[in-house]
């Protein structure tokens, strides 16, 4: 019986955030003017780094493709999130529920790493200005979740969540996968470690080298060129030490959806 109910398991149900049908269109509206005006911003970003040549410098070229990561970034969750607001069944299917995982984990990591770059290159346009190289190793979770499809659902299909991701997909599934839940929490807390890590180096060596500047004004401007991306910094990577490096199987669900909407919808990462 088992068996037979797991191979008509083709949908999942997100829940998202349960309330009355005018909780749900304030929502809808709330969460819509936050993704056009992501769209509207990015997209600007990257047209004015396209198109304006005082801006092709390494910094403006690696914020032009960071905008242009992050529009692809919201849009894994948010247009899903929207569509539920006004769904009255709030269906997602297999093979979008486990597509959304993909491309929610990778562009996820894929972020994660660029906040490195842009960190090591804040670094070394005001440490080392005629230096450019870099090296960083990449370690991709995203492909954890091809492994987790392959896992059997055979019953519950409700997931108190707006979006589908790794832990209560593991938790619907009707087989334990010790090995997999450890893979994932070892990766996935080396991953956020270990960029963070290099992110506040970069900024610790920044900091030794523009407190030795003996200008006022010159500090002044290194520090507000750099305040704004390390803001975004700690907001991110709090969010994902919360949710993925710390115990989280006692936290609400609440809570959970909370420090997601945090580094996934509504952090501005510009």
């Amino acid at each position: 019986m088992n068996n037979s109910v797991a191979s008509t398991v083709t949908e999942f149900v997100l829940l998202g955030f349960p309330g009355c049908q005018e909780l749900q269109c304030l929502l809808f509206s709330l969460f819509f003017g936050v993704y056009i005006f992501t769209m509207v911003g990015n997209g600007t970003t990257v047209c004015a780094v396209r198109w304006d040549q005082r801006l092709h410098t390494p910094m403006y070229i690696l914020l032009g493709n960071f905008a242009f990561l992050e529009i692809w970034y919201v849009t894994s969750t948010v247009p899903s999130m929207l569509i539920n607001f006004l769904s009255e069944t709030k269906t997602i299917s297999f093979v979008g529920c486990f597509l959304q995982l993909y491309f929610f984990t990778s562009l996820g990591t894929t972020e994660a790493y660029f906040l490195c770059i842009m960190a090591y290159n804040q670094f070394l346009a005001i440490c080392h200005p005629l230096h450019y190289p870099t090296f960083l190793l990449y370690f991709d979770i995203s492909l954890l979740s091809l492994w987790l499809s392959q896992l059997p659902f055979c019953g519950p299909n409700t997931i108190d969540h707006f979006v589908c991701d790794m832990d209560p997909l593991m938790a619907l599934s009707c087989a334990p996968a010790p090995v997999t839940e450890i893979v994932f929490y070892v990766l996935s807390s080396f991953i956020i470690i270990l960029t963070l890590l290099y992110i506040l180096g970069s900024y610790a060596l920044l900091l030794i080298t523009v407190l030795k500047v003996p200008s006022a004004a010159g500090r002044q401007k290194a520090f507000s060129t750099c305040g704004s991306h390390l803001t975004v910094v700690c907001l991110f990577f709090g969010a994902l030490l919360a949710m993925y490096v710390s115990p989280t199987a006692d936290n609400p669900a609440k809570i959970q959806k909370i420090m997601t909407l945090f580094y996934s919808v509504s952090e501005d990462h510009e």
